[in-house]
């Protein structure tokens, strides 16, 4: 599966999230094009990012950087580890999830 942006390793870390937990990366909605943030698809893309509406959550959109699994997007959002080699997922992603996913504004 080819990861587009800035990777600085095969796990889809990037220039601008590499600690051990940044092993995801998100296919983008407007190019079907999986990134490794927000800031390699801005970087790389000629157009805006588009998200995910919650009805579209069953879209395999999100990729493993450990074992390549792609999970659905609402299984994803609902794990901290990936189902398949439980490699740990960072937390702070969710600080994040109004760019890539249609979700309600936090309260």
């Amino acid at each position: 599966m080819k990861v587009y942006g800035r990777t600085i390793d095969a796990a889809t870390r990037c220039v601008h999230y590499g600690t051990s937990k940044d092993v995801i990366a998100i296919r983008f909605r407007c190019c079907d094009r999986y990134y490794p943030c927000f800031e390699c698809h801005r970087e790389d893309a000629t157009h805006a990012a588009e998200r995910w509406p919650e009805i579209e959550w069953d879209q395999k959109a999100i990729l493993c950087g450990i074992c390549t699994r792609e999970l659905t997007i609402a299984e994803y959002r609902g794990v901290s580890r990936c189902p398949s080699c439980d490699a740990e997922f960072n937390e702070n992603c969710a600080l994040h999830a109004h760019l890539y996913f249609e979700v309600a504004p936090s309260a």
